[in-house]
């Protein structure tokens, strides 16, 4: 049996986080490139399979799919067609990454084009240069893709709890976060100096639930919860259970309960659950939405 919420201590995998993170940021940037957009970029994120996580199809002039498998460790190209290629991760550079990978969808027929550089990470090395990222230890990438699977399952029962506009829930490779959106049909009006980005994936107001592993701004992994755009007094309403607490994050505010103070107490599912819970009504109260309309027969 599987430990729920299994350890997943950032020191103990950082390295491999920053390569894989690269490797499916090349993914990711494919997936951009050939598949047909959809309205908040939910085109974009990875979902889970039962062996790692999945591009989706995908394609114009012939239909592909790219799967991580995080239990053999391997890239898998699979065509409409019935093609597949495949290589194994471990020991490849993100350079060398990038170039199998590009060789192989060229010997199927596929031509793809990606911004060539990481997204908002630390460094800006060219996919295609990056030989410094290379570690992969395979016991903590699957840790990764274990906790992934639970937490994303989580994340499925807390989106039953409501039946407003949903995302699904989707992993991010830009962020390195999995997470599910919750709308409330109104819209958000922004500047006019607002990026295309954000200005499609925050044209409404929304409140948002999910998890990372851990990053330079907070080193450790959590669970996190923002409503957007903020409402006035959001710091103030309580959160469950008394770990949670609020966070500034790049001029705005988080709900936050660390994964560790979750693991710790008699029911970590439970917990969790309740803290997100407990930050969509502090949004929802002060944003103005109508909770008694939203909730289903799923809800506490």
């Amino acid at each position: 049996m599987t430990e729920l919420f299994p350890p997943i201590p950032l020191s103990a995998w950082a390295e491999s986080k920053e390569t894989v993170h690269r490797f499916t940021q090349i993914v990711g940037k494919i997936r951009l490139d050939q598949a047909p957009p959809r309205n908040h970029w939910w085109h974009v994120p990875f979902h889970l399979t039962g062996r790692g996580i999945t591009s989706r199809p995908m394609g114009r002039d012939l239909m592909f799919a790219i799967d991580f498998d995080f239990v053999d460790h391997r890239l898998i190209i699979n065509t409409l067609a019935g093609q597949a290629i495949s290589f194994p991760l471990p020991g490849l550079s993100v350079a060398a990454f990038h170039e199998r990978l590009f060789t192989a969808l060229a010997s199927l027929g596929i031509h793809a084009h990606i911004d060539a550089k990481p997204y908002d990470l630390a460094d800006n090395v060219p996919f295609a240069e990056d030989t410094t990222h290379t570690a992969y230890d395979p016991f903590w990438i699957n840790r990764y893709w274990q906790v992934l699977s639970q937490v994303g399952l989580m994340l499925e029962e807390y989106a039953a709890r409501c039946n407003a506009k949903s995302s699904p829930v989707h992993h991010f490779w830009h962020t390195f976060d999995i997470a599910v959106t919750r709308f409330s049909g109104r819209h958000a009006p922004q500047p006019d100096t607002v990026d295309p980005v954000t200005r499609e994936a925050y044209s409404h107001e929304v409140i948002s639930a999910g998890f990372w592993f851990g990053d330079n701004n907070i080193p450790e992994p959590a669970f996190y919860s923002y409503t957007a755009p903020e409402p006035d007094g959001l710091t103030q309403e309580p959160l469950r259970p008394a770990q949670a607490r609020w966070v500034e994050n790049r001029g705005a505010h988080l709900a936050l309960l660390t994964y560790d103070d979750a693991r710790a107490t008699t029911d970590p599912r439970a917990t969790v659950l309740d803290f997100l819970e407990s930050a969509y009504q502090a949004g929802a109260r002060r944003a103005g939405w109508d909770t008694s309309k939203l909730r289903t027969q799923y809800a506490p």
